[in-house]
């Protein structure tokens, strides 16, 4: 089951890192100061190495990065007008 307007990953990542700056978290993980603040304020995606360094450094899972990614990313396209697809009836 889909969420109803999931939050985009970056609003909670900045949830988790609370006061800490972006330029001293972006240095953690090994990121610039700008691939951070464009994941943060919403501009970027959660991609798997990205997941893969979240998860070492805030003791989480990476699917969860990834999976919050994923129903974001779905909610907004089923959200988008688009020419339905039929469904293919397959021969036995």
């Amino acid at each position: 089951m889909r969420m109803y307007n999931p939050a985009h990953p970056g609003e909670v990542l900045r949830e988790q890192i609370g006061t800490m700056s972006v330029t001293r978290f972006a240095a953690h993980l090994g990121v610039s100061r700008v691939t951070l603040s464009r994941l943060l304020n919403g501009n970027a995606g959660i991609s798997a190495p990205m997941a893969l360094k979240l998860s070492e450094a805030l003791g989480t899972s990476p699917e969860l990065w990834l999976n919050m990614q994923t129903q974001f990313d779905l909610w907004n396209a089923s959200r988008e007008k688009r020419k339905k697809v039929s469904r293919l009836r397959l021969a036995a």
